[in-house]
């Protein structure tokens, strides 16, 4: 039998190479560049101050120290790990926590993707006394105004549909919270039983991957909130294989309460969006770093129910607090709560849909777009130009790209097994090239 061997081992040099990487492609000769962006990492951020003398613009998301442990973010505290696996974690993140604190503390200028995002920056990164900026992403607006595709292009007959819509787009994951949805559209069911509630239903769209555990037990759990509640659901798997296994006996397309759309197209994504059929946006999530959902509901005039914390608080205005400006319901993550708010999206008058609609689209295009974002980094840039070169670098490289190459092909070499230079004549050569590339800092 044939053994294939693989190309590449994992190994503890990954997160190595991801630096470099990132170094290799930021740095090039000193005339190419004025000011560098950074964003998500921040190891290489002292590096390219030091090595190439230019200012470093740093975009924050979310600290990683969190992302990593896959805590939900909040700014209640920290929490005590509650095992000796979690205690075991937090000790092998001590020295990545405390390399992406100081590294983090060498940027010129700070930028945050939401007001939420920099709250909770300034509560994990204690020792840097600077705020970063909040500069919201864009989106291409243009991509929203479109007409609702066809029924022939969405590939599957269980998309399309004249019945009411209310629609949830996220990930497969547990902690989206997508189950709140299917919890308040069950209570929404047991409200409205003698009305015309059969005219409704739930679509849930977003990633899914039959290789991640989380995927697979997200959808599992809310299909038994499904038969918990006796909501009737059907599943439409797209490219996914293997496909997850549709119901024993699946409804009457007519008759399904939940629809759940995996790896949705985007024309299926654009129909669900801009459907005269589509009543509204749930986004579940809570804590949310800026949640770039709202705005594609808002773009496309849509209503939106969201929680109440994390970033959809900025980019949404809450109905009940402001009726002029109002484009969302924001509350509480409780069924009862988000029931209510569905009740009231059903009874909102033409007329007053209408004119939320165009609010909203005109919020997305104020705040939002691509422009209003190239405008705020254009006058971060502006401001990290504005201070000259970095003084305090002792050394600068010429040539920072050829060292960065040289040393990852020399390490790339011994990981599989083609050690052509031994390991002094590697250094060697590394020290020699490193010499020819520096120069004094003038």
């Amino acid at each position: 039998m044939t053994q294939i061997t693989p190309l590449r081992k994992p190994t503890m040099l990954h997160l190595l190479f991801v630096l470099l990487g990132r170094l290799y492609y930021k740095a090039g000769p000193e005339d190419w560049h004025d000011v560098y962006i950074v964003d998500q990492l921040s190891a290489c951020v002292p590096l390219l101050r030091w090595l190439t003398g230019k200012r470093v613009v740093f975009y924050v998301h979310f600290p990683d120290k969190l992302l990593a442990t896959g805590k939900e973010a909040t700014l209640s505290g920290r929490t005590a790990p509650n095992s000796l696996k979690g205690v075991l974690k937090m000790l092998y993140r001590l020295p990545a926590d405390w390399i992406e604190e100081k590294t983090t503390g060498y940027a010129d200028v700070l930028l945050a993707n939401s007001k939420f995002t920099a709250q909770v920056f300034k509560h994990s990164f204690r020792s840097i006394v600077r705020s970063p900026e909040v500069v919201y992403p864009g989106i291409n607006l243009d991509a929203y105004d479109v007409p609702a595709p066809g029924l022939d292009a969405l590939e599957s007959p269980l998309i399309g549909s004249s019945r009411k819509t209310f629609l949830s787009l996220n990930r497969f994951e547990r902690k989206k919270n997508t189950a709140l949805a299917i919890e308040a559209f069950a209570e929404l069911k047991r409200r409205t039983a003698t009305t015309s509630s059969g005219g409704v239903r739930l679509v849930i769209g977003g990633g899914y991957d039959p290789r991640v555990k989380d995927n697979i037990d997200t959808l599992q759990h809310l299909i038994s909130i499904c038969n918990q509640h006796s909501l009737s659901y059907d599943i439409v798997p797209n490219q996914t294989s293997p496909p997850p296994p549709r119901p024993a006996s699946p409804p009457a397309p007519d008759t399904i309460d939940i629809l759940f759309i995996l790896n949705f197209t985007t024309v299926q994504r654009q129909y669900l969006l801009r459907s005269p059929t589509t009543l509204c946006l749930l986004y579940t999530p809570g804590n949310e770093h800026f949640g770039i959902g709202p705005v594609e509901g808002m773009a496309c005039g849509l209503p939106v129910v969201a929680c109440t914390s994390g970033g959809p608080t900025e980019s949404l205005v809450d109905i009940s607090t402001n009726r002029s400006e109002g484009v969302a319901w924001l509350r509480d993550p409780d069924p009862a709560l988000w029931a209510n708010a569905l009740q009231e999206v059903l009874a909102l008058p033409p007329s007053d849909r209408e004119a939320l609609a165009v609010r909203a689209k005109k919020r997305a295009r104020d705040l939002f777009s691509m422009e209003q974002m190239a405008k705020s980094f254009e006058t971060a840039l502006y401001r990290a130009t504005d201070m000259g070169v970095v003084d305090d670098a002792p050394l600068r490289i010429r040539n920072l790209r050829m060292a960065i190459g040289l040393l990852v092909m020399i390490l790339w070499l011994k990981m599989n097994g083609m050690d052509l230079l031994g390991g002094p004549a590697a250094l060697i050569l590394i020290l020699i090239v490193a010499m020819m590339s520096l120069r004094r800092s003038s």
